[in-house]
């Protein structure tokens, strides 16, 4: 059994109580210790309420009926092969905090090919339901669960299409170049295949209101084209803008510089992205991102729609793309369990200049919420075609890092483009080395915070992960390792941005793949027991076992597990070990 050495540190919970009281109590140990742990406790007493936070001393933590105990957890731990590759390499401080997520497509979903980019670094594979059938998304999803198996940790997203006015399809199953002043056919007729010089769009009155001279603008930008003709309720436009036109490609029209508002009765889930969801259901999907959210009521509907359809818990993501989402932006944040900031889309419905602070401003309210916000669109969009990125581009993903956003998302670059490993590669980078930056920035200026507790227990977590990640900074600690369930704790310390790493430690398979999304959280799968010291002891024994950490090393210890036979308490803990 490894030992350890610990001391000990109060834990100082701040907070305002109308009724409650207040009880601080501090016992002294009679005993020779080996460890000490600081106890936030909540509890109610029968006859009279009582609400308090009491800080108590435990010793003897390798006591016989604590080793019976060990005995009996599992001896595997499920770090994914490449954050301990990373940590073997680079150690505690070199390890990369800022969260992947790569759009698989047809240059990149061969296993091989899947395999490089889970290499490289691939924290989740988001399967965009605009393209391609069930059964070509089936085949990814069981080739990623394969390199699961292989000792990788890839979580799985799929991406709502959204409402079918905005989507137009030229028929071809790959993308299509298109030439400057070549003439083109926007119809809403049905056909089947494809007809040269024919774009069909979803949408039977999609042309209703567009007038001679207005523009249509195809995701955001890659290709656009000018109305010329009107034939009823066809568009016969030239490109004026040539790109790439992706099949069932997002479209926007444009007049005299300004987008075109059209109001239309539909809802955000069509019937076809209730059909995918439902797929996503059957193969236990971590992440669902909801495409074109206006409000929070779609987000609540479709949470409450998985807590009674899905037996495991899959995360709602709410895709940032919109003028009205932006104008409900709290709202909408605080009812997902996370953020897109989708910039290209986002870019069509306001103007250019104001993309830089938005992405500022919807990154800090996801941090000040303690939701994961990921950053996607355009980060290296040359690289689609081209093996190095522009330094503009480099310096975008390197903004987004020093934003703290908590992942960066390639789309075309992963999935058409040419270079995908490679548009991995230059992320790893830029993010390594602006994150080396930000650290020292970090330890200068402390991130404040916005409470978030309302309760009183979720009030004391709340206080307990800010100044364990602030002890983390002052104190220089090598690594943090939080015992958690659902994940909560774990969230609470990345908000805080801290500089050491954090192990999450869980025996919930859904909280592991969600934490993958966590900005510096690290989730290992290990069984926990109902003792909380067992679990901690347990913890860096197989942590050392598998040279995670070693001797001399200084480490922080955070658990929001509940006793069993203390059922009525809530209890978190802060330690502090040297390993030796």
């Amino acid at each position: 059994m490894a030992e350890v050495s610990a001391m000990m540190i109060r834990a100082r919970c701040n907070f305002v109580a109308k009724t409650s009281v207040l009880d601080v109590k501090r016992s002294d140990s009679r005993l020779s210790v080996i460890g000490r742990t600081v106890w936030c406790d909540r509890g109610r007493m029968k006859g009279r309420v009582v609400t308090g936070v009491k800080a108590t001393m435990q010793v003897d933590l390798e006591d016989d009926e604590r080793l019976k105990r060990l005995d009996g957890l599992e001896a595997t731990l499920g770090l994914d092969v490449v954050a301990e590759r990373e940590l073997k390499e680079k150690g505690f401080l070199g390890m990369r905090k800022t969260k992947f997520v790569c759009t698989i497509g047809p240059a990149c979903c061969a296993t091989e090919d899947l395999e490089k980019l889970a290499l490289e670094g691939m924290n989740i594979a988001r399967l965009n339901m605009c393209h391609n059938t069930k059964e070509w998304h089936y085949g990814v999803i069981r080739k990623i669960k394969k390199l699961n198996e292989k000792g990788f940790c890839i979580s799985v997203m799929i991406d709502t299409e959204g409402s079918q006015i905005h989507v137009v399809d030229h028929g071809a199953p790959s993308s299509v170049k298109v030439e400057d002043g070549s003439n083109w056919l926007f119809t809403a007729e049905k056909f089947e295949g494809s007809r040269p010089f024919t774009v069909q769009a979803s949408y039977g009155g999609f042309s209703e209101g567009i007038q001679v001279g207005d523009s249509i603008v195809i995701d955001g930008g890659m290709a656009s084209f000018e109305v010329m003709e009107k034939i009823g309720n066809d568009l016969s436009c030239k490109c004026t803008d040539p790109g790439l036109f992706l099949p069932r490609a997002k479209c926007s029209f444009w007049r005299d510089g300004r987008l075109v508002v059209r109001k239309h009765e539909s809802p955000t889930l069509s019937s076809k992205d209730w059909s995918d969801i439902e797929f996503g259901i059957s193969e236990g999907v971590d992440f669902i991102a909801l495409s074109f959210v206006n409000s929070a009521d779609s987000v609540k509907h479709l949470k409450s729609y998985l807590s009674a359809k899905s037996a495991k818990s899959v995360r709602v993501l709410a895709k940032i793309e919109s003028l009205e989402s932006l104008q409900n932006l709290e709202e909408i944040i605080e009812a997902s369990d996370g953020i897109m900031v989708a910039r290209g889309d986002l870019g069509v419905e306001i103007p250019l200049e104001q993309i830089p602070a938005v992405q500022e401003e919807i990154t800090s309210v996801c941090r000040e919420l303690n939701k994961p916000v990921i950053v996607a669109s355009q980060l290296l969009e040359s690289m689609v075609e081209y093996p190095t990125p522009t330094r503009a581009e480099v310096a975008d993903v390197s903004e987004a890092v020093r934003q703290y956003a908590d992942a960066l998302m390639l789309c075309g670059e992963s999935a058409i483009g040419s270079y995908g490993q490679k548009a991995l590669s230059v992320l790893q980078i830029a993010s390594s080395r602006m994150e080396l930056w930000s650290r020292e920035e970090n330890r200068k200026h402390f991130l404040p915070q916005h409470q978030l507790g309302v309760s009183l227990h979720d009030r004391i977590a709340e206080e307990i992960c800010n100044s364990a990640a602030e002890l983390a900074n002052k104190l220089s600690v090598d690594a943090i390792f939080v015992l958690t369930k659902q994940g909560h704790m774990a969230s609470l310390l990345s908000r805080n941005r801290p500089s050491p790493p954090i192990f999450a430690l869980t025996n919930e398979d859904s909280t592991r793949m969600a934490l993958n999304l966590q900005w510096g959280v690290f989730p290992l799968r290990i069984d926990l027991s109902d003792d909380i010291e067992a679990n901690i002891s347990r913890g860096i024994e197989l942590v050392k076992s598998k040279g995670l950490v070693k001797q001399g090393d200084f480490v922080l210890m955070v658990s929001e597990i509940s006793p069993a036979r203390a059922a009525s308490m809530a209890s978190q803990s802060i330690q502090l070990k040297s390993i030796v």
